[in-house]
């Protein structure tokens, strides 16, 4: 039997760290998945999907995602019930996130570029020096031509 799923969107609010009576921290956060589809009037629908994750991979989350952050959640689906104050039984289901991928820079500005990217890698070699043109801000698969692609050779 498999239970796995993964995930990629952003989140909707920032995430709420909390902490067990004994001491474990747990997360709590919503990812907004887009569909691959659009609806009837042509627009994208997206699933709002409620995650949870423990101990370090928490603190983790809380630290470093805020909302509209984009992540990449790997984890199980786990069902769990509970009665609620009017005494009505509350189903829940949710993705246990065993790991959490940041899919963007922490820093990253309103304009798309990182700033502060690097800072983490002081004393190490910046591996873009090593790629020809690549931290020049020039493509290193074309050599500066453009390249010509057809409508025909699209698979969309």
């Amino acid at each position: 039997m498999l239970n796995r799923v993964v995930l990629v969107g952003r989140l909707t609010k920032d995430p709420d760290l909390r902490y067990t009576p004994q001491g474990t921290p747990v997360v709590t956060f919503t990812l907004a998945v887009n569909r691959t589809f659009t609806n009837q009037s042509g627009e994208r629908e997206a699933d709002f999907i409620n995650c949870v994750a423990w101990r370090r991979t928490a603190e983790n989350v809380a630290n470093f995602l805020k909302k509209g952050s984009m992540a990449g959640v790997d984890g199980r689906l786990q069902t769990r019930t509970y009665d609620n104050n009017q005494g009505n039984r509350v189903w829940v289901t949710e993705v246990l996130a065993e790991t959490v991928q940041f899919l963007e820079p922490k820093n990253k500005n309103q304009n798309g570029t990182n700033s502060g990217y690097d800072q983490g890698f002081k004393g190490q070699s910046n591996n873009r020096e090593n790629f020809a043109g690549v931290g020049a801000g020039r493509d290193p698969f074309t050599d500066g031509k453009p390249i010509d692609v057809s409508d025909d050779d699209l698979p969309f």
